[in-house]
């Protein structure tokens, strides 16, 4: 049986029923509750053995407290059950592709785009009104690797994750490293309008991309509770990259690249305060040539 079918087992054909959320994180909370259980029962059995060779010992940790629980879900399962959610989501309905993000926690900027290229760019401070720029230049509003990246190219990318793997290979510069990978695959899933099996094929690519690290649940910059993955950017010095997905709603929460030793050096983090389609669109106040 391949990962695929076993996933589907796990979770279920996916339904195009609002409950579908819901049901996601049931049976995500499930495993982990399943996963919590085998490591307390594993502990306890481990005790026991103590126990048998050394009494006194065992006596000690006998009225010891139990250890944390080990998080055994593994990252791979998270991911594709995102995959699950994303293939079933809605196609695109509305003018406008919107999104808005919190940098570092002081600056909002959002990005309106319409199905024929056309782009408006928005940024506003703490306490100051928003700023919205026309974007009126002759390239396009996205972009991979360095290189343009139109609505109608976003639509027909494949949606088969080895073929999605071999058309991203092809748009990014020669020698490029894994991380170079990771990185374009994972902007599909929250800074382009990318369609359902888009997101579906991105999530199961990332998923079987060995550079991709599961750190188990984390918490973004807003309070709201995901699961962390992690991989290194290319570059020197080495910057590391952590993503923090909803896998219920197979959403991005938060972004935030770190450098330096162990993480602890120079940070930029990006929040994802809302992305996704609307006809409410922006109040243009200015004009620009440049690339948003």
């Amino acid at each position: 049986m391949d990962e695929l079918s076993s996933i589907r087992e796990l979770y279920g054909e996916p339904p195009t029923d609002p409950a579908l959320k819901a049901r996601v994180r049931e049976r995500l909370e499930a495993e982990r509750r399943r996963s919590s259980r085998t490591s307390w029962f594993s502990w306890r059995a481990a005790v026991g053995g103590l126990a048998a060779a050394a009494v006194a010992v065992a006596a000690v940790v006998a009225f010891a407290s139990p250890p944390t629980a080990v998080e055994t879900v593994s990252g791979r399962s998270i991911l594709l059950a995102a995959a699950t959610t994303a293939a079933s989501g809605p196609a695109g309905k509305g003018t406008y592709w919107h999104i808005e993000k919190l940098h570092d926690g002081t600056k909002v900027t959002d990005l309106w785009a319409t199905r024929d290229g056309k782009a408006w760019t928005g940024e506003r401070m703490a306490g100051r009104a928003a700023k919205v720029v026309v974007f009126s230049g002759k390239r396009a509003p996205f972009s991979m690797a360095g290189k343009d990246l139109t609505f109608e190219q976003i639509q027909r990318l494949p949606t088969d994750p080895a073929a999605l793997k071999e058309w991203v290979i092809g748009m990014l510069p020669a020698g490029s490293g894994d991380g170079v990978l990771a990185d374009a695959v994972s902007g599909l899933l929250w800074s382009k309008p990318s369609p359902p099996g888009v997101r579906a094929a991105a999530y199961r690519l990332l998923g079987d991309l060995p550079n991709v690290r599961y750190l188990g649940r984390s918490t973004d910059q807003r309070g709201r509770t995901g699961d962390a993955f992690a991989f290194k950017l290319d570059g020197d010095p080495a910057v590391e990259r952590t993503l923090i997905i909803d896998a219920a709603s197979s959403q991005v929460l938060s972004c935030i690249d770190s450098a330096g030793v162990y993480g602890r050096g120079t940070q930029r983090s990006e929040v994802v305060l809302g992305a996704g389609w609307t006809d409410k669109g922006p109040a243009v106040s200015e004009t620009a040539g440049t690339r948003p």
